[in-house]
């Protein structure tokens, strides 16, 4: 399956960096042994970037992730599985880990029926890998009949160096996927994060709103997650958001916005920032996610969701002067 290939143009300290993104391997062009890891990567939590510094810093090589159009989980088990982070928050957020190439295949029939040494051996052929690193409980092939052992073997004879990672524990409990994302259904938004190693966000463009926050005197921002999103409770939420460099600090709705809006099954993500106030239509924003607040409320007139509001706001103003930050915008470093 054939696609285009798209290049994002990074800034890594004061150098120019690329990462490529290649759909097919058939598309990917050699430009010298390559280091190689290879999952869906969903969320990228602690254990994913484990494996992504493992690659990006072995010299002389060509970093390469490889994963998938579509989930094999959600394609062979769980179809409508809500993905942690969506193909675009993924290159968004992986554009600024220094990786060379993001090489996406598609999960189709030939794919599903690859045998594992037919899949390894593309790999080696195509990319002319000689570098690849996994998670000691990784399998792959038909039937998820390959795994470590196997890796093991092929690399005697196929000719490239293997690395499998111990998975990482906190608490008690293996990072994964997963667990993750009974976190963020359950509303543990602090303690996803910490077994992500990276605030939860959500990425999109600033859509117009019904402009009601406006005349209410608490402007926001509203960004539409995708459906394959996977969200947190509906509810109230400290956040930061990340809009072209910029970090500003705010108070973020998910859910339907019971008071003000007719009935909708379509969850909106509503954002006020703190101290600040402009036209951001049509620009991205990062939405991340700190601290619940308390849930969704529809309240009798706009009054009492406008007092709500700055009580709101009021929670957040104390969690960040908690964190000892600055309720002042800042550039990102």
């Amino acid at each position: 399956m054939k696609g285009n290939r798209n290049t994002l143009r990074l800034r890594q300290c004061s150098d120019t960096v690329y990462m490529k993104i290649v759909h097919g391997i058939e598309n990917y062009k050699v430009r010298g042994p390559a280091a190689v890891t290879i999952g869906k990567f969903d969320g990228i939590h602690s254990g994913h970037a484990l494996l992504t510094e493992k690659i990006r810093t072995c010299n002389g090589m060509t970093s390469v992730m490889v994963t998938f159009e579509t989930s094999p989980r959600s394609v062979l088990f769980e179809p409508g599985l809500k993905k942690l982070i969506t193909d675009q928050e993924r290159n968004a957020y992986l554009k600024k880990k220094g990786i060379d190439v993001l090489l996406i295949l598609p999960f189709d029939d030939d794919m599903i029926h690859m045998s594992p040494r037919d899949f390894i051996e593309m790999l080696v052929t195509k990319l002319k890998m000689k570098y690849l690193v996994v998670g000691d409980d990784f399998t792959f092939g038909y039937q998820g009949k390959g795994n470590v052992k196997t890796l093991e073997s092929l690399s005697a004879s196929l000719g490239f160096h293997l690395e499998a990672i111990d998975k990482l524990s906190r608490d008690g409990l293996v990072i994964s996927s997963t667990a993750i994302r009974g976190m963020i259904e359950n509303g543990q938004i602090q303690k996803a994060n910490e077994f992500l190693g990276h605030p939860y966000f959500i990425y999109g463009p600033v859509i117009h709103g019904n402009h009601i926050g406006t005349q209410m005197g608490v402007p926001t921002i509203n960004l539409s997650p995708p459906e394959d999103k996977l969200l947190p409770p509906n509810g109230v939420y400290v956040t930061k958001v990340d809009i072209e460099g910029r970090i500003y600090h705010g108070i973020t709705d998910v859910g339907f916005k019971p008071t003000i809006e007719v009935p909708t099954d379509h969850v909106v993500v509503e954002t006020h920032l703190l101290d600040y106030s402009a036209n951001l239509y049509e620009k991205y924003a990062t939405v991340i996610f700190l601290s619940y607040v308390r849930e969704e409320k529809k309240f009798d007139s706009i009054e009492e969701l406008t007092a709500q509001i700055r009580q709101d706001t009021k929670a957040a103003r104390a969690f960040f002067e908690s964190e000892n930050e600055s309720l002042a915008t800042k550039e990102k470093l």
